[in-house]
């Protein structure tokens, strides 16, 4: 049986850097610094291509969807659904279906509001990463559009030169959020401690394990539970679309 490894880059930087950061910033994806959730709108992007079943998989995704927003998603049942098309085909064609996608659906829609917040923190010598539920082969390329050079994301396993349609170890969801961008920050030589300030930006209550791991939790774009839970708490809340 061959190896599997991720085909994609994993969590690993492109550079660590020579010296310290000043700070940690972490930020959550769809609908914090994206105006769209990019799992949904990959499957809708599926279905009009053709590659799927049109009619069942929009069923499914809006289930999902659902079930994301009212904090009772299974990610296991969901994982299976949303990364058997990329079982199903050569990676090439992938790539190539996923750089339509970028152009078509991703570029179009970042803002400047949200490039300016992650621009603040770069500039400012912060470490930066997205830590995102969504899976790597998605959010890769969205990160380098961002200017971020690490992600923390559901990672997929792969097996001959093909994604096995199964998740590679802990997906980064709730609770694996924390524990993944542990092991990162490890893997990197540091710790939670060893930052003067972490930020997290999160518009969902699925991210609420995260959010308070950090030093200064950012409601983003807050659905009205988050919302209510950061005027709570004190938290800051900050709005990009508006």
């Amino acid at each position: 049986m061959p190896a599997v490894t991720p085909l994609s880059t994993r969590d690993d930087p492109i550079d660590s850097g020579a010296v310290a950061p000043y700070g940690l910033a972490l930020f959550d994806l769809d609908y914090t610094l994206l105006p769209l959730d990019s799992d949904y709108e990959w499957a809708r992007f599926l279905v009009r291509l053709g590659v799927v079943d049109g009619a069942e998989y929009d069923r499914r995704n809006d289930v999902f969807f659902e079930q994301y927003q009212a904090g009772t998603l299974d990610i296991v049942d969901f994982l299976a659904f949303q990364l058997a098309p990329l079982a199903a085909h050569p990676v090439e064609q992938l790539d190539a279906w996923r750089e339509r996608f970028l152009d078509e659906v991703i570029r179009p829609r970042i803002v400047a509001t949200a490039r300016a917040l992650v621009d603040g923190h770069r500039a400012r010598g912060d470490l930066c990463a997205i830590v995102t539920a969504t899976n790597e082969f998605i959010t890769r390329p969205i990160a380098a559009e961002f200017g971020i050079d690490h992600l923390v994301a559901t990672r997929i396993e792969s097996a001959g030169g093909r994604y096995t349609g199964r998740p590679l170890g802990t997906p980064s969801f709730r609770e694996g959020k924390v524990l993944r961008t542990t092991e990162w920050l490890a893997s990197l030589g540091h710790t939670w401690d060893g930052f003067a300030r972490s930020h997290f930006y999160s518009d969902s209550m699925n991210d609420v394990p995260l959010l308070e791991r950090v030093s200064d939790p950012v409601a983003t774009n807050p659905d009205e539970r988050l919302a209510a839970l950061a005027h709570e708490r004190g938290w800051r809340t900050m709005r990009l679309f508006e």
